[in-house]
């Protein structure tokens, strides 16, 4: 009984939004999610970064705002994967020299 609950019901899979800084790589972005987080003693706010490789077959490119969900470890240090793409960066036209 318990074995099937396991198997029927899935484990919500963490998801963060965040832009791409590099898509340098093939099928492969790196992520930069921003966040704030209260400091310990001041009390006052901070922004801090966090940057993730993410598996992208959706081709996305430097600029553009995407969600990542967290998958299976997919290299040393892919552990995410993008699921959408929600703004794509401004400049998308030009062409690269």
């Amino acid at each position: 009984m318990e074995q099937q609950q396991a198997q029927g019901a899935r484990r919500r899979r963490n998801e963060q939004v965040g832009v791409v800084v590099s898509a340098k790589m093939q099928k492969t972005v790196v992520v930069a999610v921003k966040r704030l987080v209260q400091h310990d003693v001041y009390k006052k706010t901070i922004k801090r970064t966090s940057t993730f490789m993410a598996h992208d077959e959706r081709g996305a490119t430097e600029g553009d705002t995407v969600r990542i969900v967290e998958t299976r470890p997919l290299s040393k240090r892919k552990r995410w994967r993008v699921e959408e793409i929600l703004v794509r960066a401004a400049g998308r036209g030009r062409a690269q020299v």
